[in-house]
């Protein structure tokens, strides 16, 4: 918890929960957040993942330049109770199912769900119901117009 009130010092933090690294809606996401990361810095904001993936393929996925290119923090709530204390849908792994590399998908899925979090820990913004691209779009409009409203000292 360190790091993330650290994080909260600098600026919003865009807490992102998706349900599995490595699957379709998960990847565009992932990598549309990489490929703004800089954006969201420039409003101040950090940017973090979370699904119930192990840290171990949430590690791959982070560093994967196809996804998250190493520019957007992960989390793994393989409980499922960071999730749960955001008041998100947990679902049960669902047997059979595979990633987009072919590899069985052994965790539960939190719905996918963005909030967006002040520095004085209120969260300002919830998305969700949104595509995944259009989720990291309202995702950085919400931190630029924080940025915008933040007086200057």
């Amino acid at each position: 918890m360190k790091d993330a009130k650290e994080a909260l010092q600098k600026g919003p933090v865009v807490v992102y929960f998706y349900p599995s690294a490595y699957t379709g809606g998960c990847n565009i996401q992932a990598h549309t957040f990489a490929v703004n990361s800089d954006k969201f810095a420039a409003a101040g904001a950090s940017i973090v993942g979370v699904s119930l993936d192990s840290i171990d393929r949430l590690n791959d996925f982070s560093a994967d330049p196809e996804y998250c290119a190493g520019k957007v923090a992960v989390a793994s709530d393989t409980d499922g109770s960071i999730s749960k204390a955001y008041d998100l849908v947990v679902k049960a792994a669902a047997e059979g199912k595979k990633d987009s590399r072919g590899v069985d998908i052994t965790h539960g899925f939190a719905e996918r769900t963005t909030f967006i979090i002040t520095p004085d820990g209120k969260i300002s913004s919830i998305l969700t119901g949104l595509k995944p691209a259009e989720n990291v779009e309202k995702s950085l409009e919400a931190v630029q117009q924080l940025a915008a409203s933040k007086p200057v000292n």
